[in-house]
């Protein structure tokens, strides 16, 4: 907008990414039912492109805002603050349904499970094994990613190269052990309660794993072209905001399905 204003805050131009983005999510759920009841993937993968070429841009816009434009005054960047945490707060709940049906069934076998926990015929995972390497490895990433934003903080951008090129690398790296363990798994998402409610709270969180990676992967690529400041840089914040969330939940699940329910 040209116009000048006399307000710190961020009135946004007329744009078509929403009613796109929301014409791609409703493609990609029809397809997945389509997938679900007819073995057709074609509708789903068209509403994925869709999706991810809608978000692709808008993200672009909102980091042409942000960066070259000057929109993202503090008051507006104290608005994408509080949007950021009540979006990890939903997230929050999102996987504490998951935990609460994990733990309804666990702690009352009913009769239908034999009354056992992990019910009869399940072979669980060894907590000691993959399960143990993957809480190494995003705690690790926990650490380089605070290295990186502390490095950034102190003009020291070479180190916040490093530090989230490590952490991408090691959300890839838990990604690609984490669909080993899917295909050596010894239960399917259909043995069970157990096997619905591992393979849920675990591949959601796998989901949220893969969004952080490219989220972190993306604020790379900023860094790099110098988009952040020591003083401006909330989009490479709220990725750590949300990566130290998906460290967080992945705690929970190892200590609570991997270790303590199996």
């Amino acid at each position: 907008m040209s116009a000048h204003k006399n307000h710190p805050f961020h009135l946004v131009d007329f744009s078509p990414w929403p009613i796109l983005g929301a014409f791609g999510t409703m493609t990609m759920m029809i397809g997945m039912i389509k997938w679900f009841h007819q073995w057709d993937n074609s509708l789903l993968f068209i509403g994925l492109a869709i999706n991810i070429l809608v978000t692709t841009q808008w993200w672009r816009d909102v980091s042409r805002e942000g960066t070259f434009q000057g929109h993202h005054t503090m008051k507006v960047a104290l608005g994408l603050r509080w949007g950021m945490i009540l979006f990890i707060v939903s997230e929050v709940f999102f996987f504490i349904s998951f935990f609460w049906s994990f733990f309804h069934n666990s702690l009352s076998p009913s009769i239908e499970l034999g009354l056992l926990w992990p019910p009869k015929g399940i072979m669980t995972f060894n907590p000691l094994e993959i399960p143990l390497l993957n809480t190494m490895i995003l705690l690790t990433s926990g650490l380089t990613v605070t290295w990186a934003h502390h490095s950034l903080m102190e003009n020291n951008f070479s180190k916040a190269m490093q530090g989230l090129m490590l952490t991408v690398l090691l959300g890839i790296y838990f990604t690609a052990l984490q669909g080993f363990e899917y295909i050596e798994a010894p239960f399917t998402i259909s043995d069970s309660v157990y096997g619905s409610t591992f393979f849920m709270a675990t591949g959601f969180h796998g989901l949220h794993v893969i969004i952080g990676t490219t989220f972190l992967g993306v604020c790379l690529l900023r860094l790099y072209l110098n988009h952040f400041s020591s003083i401006h840089h909330f989009g490479f914040e709220a990725a750590a905001w949300y990566w130290h969330f998906v460290d967080v939940v992945w705690l929970f699940l190892y200590i609570s399905i991997y270790w303590w329910g199996s």
